[in-house]
């Protein structure tokens, strides 16, 4: 007796097309999705913006320049001499963040001595331009910073409140935000700015 299949391979290949496409469709809204989510993520906590106030970091930084700081930089690396940094103080909101450049690190000795800055009995050469200090403050005498501490000071060095002085202070390791990296009118590299190195330059 014969037997009789009626199977419609077409049918099935069509099918088979389709569900192909759907799983395809799927795989990409997924894929989008992560990497909404991911540039989400990185924007809210590895980035952040505010708002420099204040004329302490001049010529580097101006009052009210927007600058982004990136918050993953010492994530897993310590803060550097002459990195631009942005610190919280008092717990305040994000707009009274203070922004001034690291000198001393945690258990150097620092000093100054007719207004040059001293680490460890040593007279440093600074990148940036800056003037001589007027004022010593605290740090006439030579000072041994504790294992969390940072020697912070304002670029605008005569006309600034920075860890020379008793109601600014050195600055924990817990209280820094950030690295200030990007000034975003105009478009600069915060690291790039007012360097000796530039300055020669564009002399000659």
């Amino acid at each position: 007796m014969d037997t009789e299949f009626d199977f419609d391979f077409d049918k099935q290949e069509k099918k088979t097309r389709i569900l192909r496409l759907i799983i395809r469709l799927i795989l990409w809204i997924v894929s989008v999705s992560i990497a909404i989510f991911l540039g989400w993520l990185f924007t809210v906590v590895a980035l952040e913006k505010t708002n420099m106030v204040g004329i302490s970091m001049e010529p580097t930084l101006s009052d009210d320049d927007i600058i982004v700081v990136n918050r993953m930089s010492y994530l897993f690396s310590d803060p550097e001499r002459y990195d631009v940094i942005v610190f919280n103080r008092s717990g305040k909101e994000h707009s009274y963040y203070a922004c001034r450049r690291i000198y001393g690190l945690p258990g150097e000795r620092v000093q100054i001595i007719d207004g040059q800055l001293c680490i460890n009995g040593s007279e440093i050469d600074e990148p940036i331009n800056v003037e001589p200090m007027i004022t010593a403050g605290l740090y006439e005498e030579e000072i041994t910073l504790d294992d969390d501490e940072y020697f912070v000071l304002g670029d605008n060095r005569n006309d600034c409140e920075d860890s020379r002085y008793f109601n600014f202070g050195n600055v924990s390791r817990e209280e820094i935000i950030g690295k200030a990296f990007v000034r975003l009118a105009p478009f600069s590299i915060i690291s790039k700015l007012n360097l000796k190195e530039l300055a020669e330059d564009t002399a000659e």
